[in-house]
């Protein structure tokens, strides 16, 4: 059976400069080359292994119904190192299935949720 290696979400925005200097300045991301050239639309955004892609829709519509799930090794560097960018929705949390995690929304009002796996007690 063919595996299934990744997954790159395509999602919209309603400004793409606002998007790319978020991702950039607070989550560190690399943008590729915004596309087309004039007037831009769409950008893919990576650090490390995680890819996202976000575009312009046209006609406009609605933006931020949605999370978007980032695992990390260290959920509480990322978090130390975000903290004072966002506002946090939740957490830092440990859960009952393992997973230690907190989230913050992105300038569009993604849900952007950042867990790592750990076996420490589960505190909720």
């Amino acid at each position: 059976m063919t595996r299934f290696l990744n997954v790159s979400p395509r999602l919209p925005v309603e400004d793409l400069n606002r998007t790319i200097a978020f991702y950039v300045g607070v989550l560190g991301f690399q943008a590729g080359d915004p596309w087309p050239e004039e007037n831009p639309t769409f950008v893919l955004m990576s650090r490390d292994e995680v890819t996202l892609q976000f575009y312009v829709p046209e006609p406009p519509t609605p933006t931020g119904h949605g999370t978007i799930s980032i695992e990390v090794d260290d959920a509480m560097a990322v978090h130390a190192a975000v903290k004072g960018k966002v506002k946090m929705l939740w957490g830092p949390e440990v859960y009952w299935y393992g997973r230690r995690e907190f989230s913050f929304r992105d300038p569009d009002g993604y849900a952007v949720i950042v867990s790592e796996e750990t076996e420490a007690e589960a505190d909720c």
